[in-house]
């Protein structure tokens, strides 16, 4: 069954028609951009050059037999031109515009790259288990410095330990010599 439902010829996309463009057209408009090219280059407007004679040379590799005798030299003349000045497209080249999105490409040192690549490639849960172990050993050396508030209460704590022993010690020294006394 022929595509379409039989309906006669199969449909293009959405239903519009086929359209043609006729040799008399296509040889129209190279004569209409060839005019305009000499125009610019009258007025010293070089700047569409590049573009027209990329698309001329398309056009001379589909078959442009009209052109191919003058093309020849028109690039040669046109190659003449590009040495002094760079064929810019459009007004960019008048317009400094910096792309925020666009990566410029960096060359990078090969000292540069051992350096980057000489640290080990950590996935996120290595990488986080290897922040935590730095910062208990951290907080090790901290509290034993007694920099910490824990450090500090720890401390304290022994602080008075240490001063009820002395005391009972006292205690104990002056019941022995009391004891030592009575008898």
């Amino acid at each position: 069954m022929p595509r379409g439902g039989g309906r006669g010829p199969k449909k293009n996309y959405k239903g519009r028609s086929r359209h043609f463009t006729d040799e008399e057209t296509l040889k129209q408009d190279r004569q209409k951009e060839e005019r305009e090219r000499q125009w610019r280059k009258q007025k010293g407007e070089d700047d569409d050059d590049v573009v027209g004679e990329e698309a001329e040379g398309a056009e001379g590799a589909k078959g442009g037999d009209a052109k191919e005798g003058g093309s020849g030299s028109e690039s040669e003349s046109s190659s003449d031109s590009d040495d002094e000045e760079v064929g810019h497209k459009g007004v960019s080249h008048l317009i400094e515009i910096e792309n925020p999105n666009r990566a410029l490409k960096k060359n990078k040192k090969v000292d540069d790259l051992d350096a980057v690549t000489s640290g080990p490639q950590l996935s996120r849960k290595e990488r986080e288990e290897v922040e935590k172990q730095q910062a208990k050993e951290r907080y090790a050396k901290m509290h034993q410095e007694g920099k910490t508030d824990e450090a500090r209460a720890d401390l304290a704590r022994l602080a008075l330990i240490r001063k009820q022993r002395e005391d009972a010690a006292k205690k104990r020294e002056e019941e022995r010599l009391a004891a030592a006394k009575k008898s």
